[in-house]
């Protein structure tokens, strides 16, 4: 009996470990809006530091306007219509 409890207590404390480090871990999250040909869409990631979020947010709206890889790479290497970001602490950016 002790040792499921044990078990249970370790398990508590793992999943409460990870809970904070993923928290800890997306500190800024970026919405980005691209225009790629006639379509426009927005999208908005999460991550560590700014310029990983941007490149996220990009990366993620490219996908849905491009098709292929070739015409995916030029959409990302277009400038956004808009990047806002925002971070955990509540900074703007």
């Amino acid at each position: 009996m002790s040792r499921r409890i044990v078990a249970v207590i370790l398990a508590g404390l793992f999943a409460v470990a990870v809970w904070v480090v993923t928290l800890r871990s997306n500190q800024v999250r970026c919405e980005v809006c691209v225009s790629y040909r006639t379509r426009s869409a927005c999208r908005s990631v999460s991550a560590v530091d700014r310029e990983q979020a941007l490149q996220g947010a990009l990366s993620s709206a490219c996908a849905v306007l491009s098709s292929g890889v070739t015409e995916g790479l030029r959409c990302q290497r277009s400038v956004p219509t808009s990047a806002v970001c925002e971070s955990s602490t509540g900074e703007g950016g």
